[in-house]
């Protein structure tokens, strides 16, 4: 006779049928783990599509800048020669994440947080001011932005908590409370610089992360509502801000105002048509358009490439976007599920809006383009964080057991497997559209 077994044990109901039964499932160690890990490969589209966009990049700074940098400074390849600087330190810290398991930045959570906050303080001190914002450090010929590693660095603080917490960040007092805290000092430093752009994307992201580790909607609710007033004040109460606000509904009245540089953006893209007037054959490039190789250099890119090519560098964000998602669906644990969807949101909220800017479908900000415009700590960051994420997506083949709500339950709602506390036992969880 075969002696009762407890339900609860038996990891394949075929089991019952056999004895002795088969042992419970059980979590692969953090060291079985890794070695499944480094029998996969990094993730081909995901690197092939970040250093697409950088070698694009390179050649777009260099057509958008060449006639600006011979008349400022004599000599035509003054961006272009800093831009391949740029681009190579950023590749050798890509190198660098690749290679470095993304394990090891838990540690590092709280002394880059650390030290984002002290930059940003000592930033509104002692930064230089550059069209009336103080957001610079200037060493020499060089220039660091502060924020550009605080966005990194809440990321990584957040992925760390989200994940120690678990199941309690559904509380109010002790999941919702200390990461929103974080969050508003952070963006408060931003706004006092000002940079209202890069508050609003770290905000976004933040909660972003927090709907995806299972925080309740109603707090994330609240939270955008309770940030609602001091967004509106600082643009109702800035008077350039206002204007531009106006010149987005309406920019032409403001043609040589604050509407100046969205009126010369659509007046680009519009003239490129389909396929563009050809690489380096751009007018607006010829003092028309400010920021050319900056924030708009999106707008050169369809003045010379039309059409085609505002759609294969969109695709090219799409192509991210898809296996940054992919590389946190498929994280060995929390904090990699985390981490990677932090970075993927960072990158995709920053392409949307400099996007939607260049083409007038939003309010004029200061936000460069990922990978492709110019600008030495927003390039060399970006991509650091890309090698992270290419780093998490060397997980598993195959899903692995994880103390966390199924990210893709969380997004789809589709059932996944999830594991008792205190134990290796696995239980299965039936979605509500299999009760019948």
């Amino acid at each position: 006779m075969i002696p009762p077994v407890a339900a609860d044990t038996i990891s394949d109901p075929g089991a019952i049928h056999s004895w002795p039964p088969e042992p419970p499932a059980r979590e692969p160690d953090a060291e079985a783990q890794q070695k499944t890990a480094d029998t996969h490969g990094h993730d081909v589209l995901l690197f092939t599509a970040i250093l697409g966009l950088c070698g694009f990049g390179v050649v777009m700074v260099y057509s958008a800048s060449a006639v600006y940098a011979a008349q400022k400074f004599g000599a035509a390849d003054h961006f272009l020669r800093r831009d391949l600087a740029y681009t190579a330190l950023g590749l050798v810290m890509l190198a660098v994440a690749v290679r470095k398991d993304y394990g090891s930045y838990r540690r590092l959570a709280y002394p880059l947080l650390g030290l984002a906050f002290f930059l940003l303080v000592a930033v509104l001190i002692a930064g230089v001011r550059i069209n009336g914002a103080r957001r610079w450090f200037h060493l020499g010929p060089l220039s660091f932005q502060p924020a550009e590693l605080a966005k990194l660095a809440v990321v990584i603080y957040l992925a760390r908590s989200l994940a120690q917490k678990a199941e309690k960040v559904k509380s109010f007092a002790v999941g919702f409370v200390p990461h929103m805290f974080i969050a508003a000092v952070f963006m408060l430093l931003l706004l006092k610089q000002p940079d209202l752009g890069t508050a609003v994307i770290l905000g976004l992201t933040t909660l972003m992360l927090m709907f995806v580790a299972g925080a309740k909607v109603s707090y994330l609710v609240l939270a955008f509502l309770g940030a609602a007033p001091i967004v509106y004040q600082a643009i109702v109460g800035t008077p350039w801000r206002l204007k531009r606000m106006l010149a987005y509904i309406d920019p032409w009245p403001y043609r040589y105002d604050v509407g100046y540089q969205i009126t010369e953006s659509l007046i680009s893209i519009g003239s490129g048509g389909l396929t563009g007037l050809g690489l380096g054959d751009g007018k607006q490039k010829l003092f028309f358009l400010p920021e050319a190789h900056t924030d708009y250099i999106l707008a050169i890119v369809g003045e010379e490439l039309g059409w085609a090519g505002l759609v294969c560098i969109a695709a090219c964000f799409t192509l991210i976007v898809w296996r940054g998602a992919r590389a946190a669906l498929r994280a060995r644990d929390a904090f990699g599920c985390y981490l990677a969807f932090g970075i993927t949101a960072i990158i995709a909220l920053q392409a949307v809006v400099n996007l939607g800017v260049v083409l007038g479908a939003l309010p004029t900000k200061g936000l460069p383009l990922p990978f492709v415009s110019f600008g030495g700590s927003t390039l060399v960051v970006d991509l650091f964080a890309a090698g992270i994420l290419l780093n998490i997506s060397r997980g598993a083949p195959e899903p692995v057991p994880r103390a966390f709500p199924s990210l893709w339950t969380r997004l789809f709602g589709s059932r996944a497997n999830k594991r008792r506390r205190g134990g290796g036992h696995r239980v299965q969880v039936e979605s509500a559209s299999d009760d019948g």
